[in-house]
C-alpha cells in the first residue's frame, strides 16, 4: 500500500496512515457536516474538495477525528481570497502555509506552543500541518516540478501547525487582535518561509533585542523589500522570555510592532543591489523614492503588518518568518462547536 500510493504522487514522501472507509467515516462524523459538502475549490488544479476528501487527507496525514474541524478551518481560511493560494501553491519561492490554532481548543487538542512549538515530537502539530498539505497536494495537485516550482522548497512544506504558549505569554492570544475573544477558539493561516532563528542571550533592553529580530527580518535577500506596498506581513515569534523582556520594560505587542516598524528600514542605495530590484512591485509613492539613494523604505507597509507570536519554551531563541511579499494576508476563522 506504501509503495502504491508513493508511486501515484499521493504522499509527500512519507508513509501514510490507510484510509480506510471505517476511519474516513469517523473523520466526517466528527466534522460534523456531510461527506459531499463542498469545501471549494483547491487551487492550481481546482479539484472540489467536499468534507469527505479533505478527510481522507486527514487520515493519510494520522489525524485522530478530533482534529479534523481545524483541519476543515485551516482548509477554508486558506481559500479566503486575500490569502491568494493559487501563488503560493505555484510560486518559484519556498512559500508554505502556516496553520497556528488559538483558544481553547489549540490546549484541548494538545497542540504545543511551548517548548518544540515549531516542531518535532507532538502529534497534533505534525499531523494537522501535514493534513493541510496533503489536501494541497492531492486535490491542488501542488507536487514539485508539477505545479509545485518552488526552486528549493524547504521542511516547512511538509506541514507546520502551532498555537502559542498562553501560560507564559505576557500578551494575549494574538487572535485577540482580530476581534476574538481568549474564550473563543479560532484558526489563523500566515503564508511563511521556514523560521529563522534569532540568538539573543544578552540584552537587557527592547531595543537592543529588538534591533537583532530586525537585522534578521530586514536580509537583503527577503521577498518583503521588494513586494511591501500593499499588505506584506511579516511573523515574528518571540521566545517567553524576550517577550518578558519587553513587556517588564512596559512594552505591549503594539509597542514592538511600533518599534520594528521604523527600525527595519534600508536606504534605497542597499535595496537597488538586492535579488528583486528590477521586478519589484511598490506603489507609486514608494517608487517616487526610488529617485533617493538615501531615502529609507520600510518592510512592511505598517506596522501591524508585523504579526507577533509568542511561543517556544525556556530559551533565548526567538524566530522571524518572512513571506513572499505583498500578494498575501494572513486569515483568521472562527473553529464551529
Amino acid at each position: 500500500m506504501q509503495d502504491w500510493f508513493a508511486d501515484n504522487g499521493w504522499t509527500d514522501g512519507l508513509p501514510v496512515v490507510p484510509p480506510t472507509p471505517e476511519a474516513v467515516a469517523a473523520m466526517v462524523e466528527a466534522g460534523g457536516e456531510p461527506g459531499d459538502a463542498e469545501v471549494g475549490e483547491i487551487p492550481p488544479l481546482g479539484a472540489v474538495a467536499t468534507v469527505e476528501k479533505v478527510a481522507v487527507n486527514a487520515v493519510l496525514a494520522g489525524c485522530k477525528p478530533e482534529h479534523f474541524k481545524v483541519v476543515l478551518t485551516a482548509v477554508r481560511a486558506l481559500l479566503v481570497p486575500e490569502f491568494n493560494l493559487y501563488t503560493i501553491q505555484t510560486t518559484t519561492h519556498p512559500a508554505t502555509p502556516m496553520v497556528v490554532v488559538h483558544g481553547p481548543e489549540a490546549r484541548r487538542l494538545g497542540i504545543n506552543g511551548k517548548t518544540g512549538a515549531l516542531g518535532p515530537g507532538t502529534r497534533a502539530n505534525a499531523v494537522i500541518g501535514r493534513a493541510i498539505h496533503l489536501v494541497l497536494t492531492n486535490l491542488g495537485d501542488a507536487k514539485p516540478g508539477v505545479r509545485d516550482f518552488a526552486t528549493l522548497g524547504g521542511p516547512a512544506k511538509i506541514g507546520i501547525c502551532t498555537t502559542e504558549n498562553v501560560d507564559d505569554s505576557p500578551w494575549p492570544e494574538w487572535h485577540t487582535t482580530r476581534g476574538f475573544s481568549p474564550d473563543e477558539s479560532a484558526v489563523s493561516v500566515f503564508c511563511m518561509e521556514g523560521p529563522q532563528s534569532v540568538n539573543d542571550h544578552d540584552s537587557t533592553t527592547p531595543e537592543r533585542l529588538l534591533d537583532i529580530v530586525g537585522s534578521v527580518m530586514g536580509h537583503i535577500g527577503s521577498n518583503n523589500w521588494f513586494a511591501s506596498d500593499t499588505g506584506s506581513e511579516i511573523v515574528v515569534v518571540l521566545a517567553p522570555e524576550h517577550a518578558r523582556l519587553a513587556s517588564d520594560a512596559g512594552w505591549d505587542r503594539t509597542a514592538v510592532q511600533r518599534y520594528l516598524y521604523n527600525r527595519v528600514r534600508r536606504p534605497v542605495s542597499e535595496l537597488s543591489r538586492g535579488g528583486q530590484w528590477s521586478p519589484r512591485t511598490w506603489s507609486p509613492w514608494m517608487n517616487a523614492l526610488a529617485k533617493q539613494p538615501d531615502a529609507l523604505i520600510p518592510i512592511v507597509e505598517a506596522p501591524e503588518h508585523i504579526v507577533v507570536l509568542v511561543a517556544g519554551g525556556p530559551g533565548r531563541f526567538s524566530a522571524v518568518m518572512t513571506n513572499m511579499g505583498n500578494i498575501t494576508r494572513a486569515v483568521t476563522l472562527p473553529i464551529p462547536n
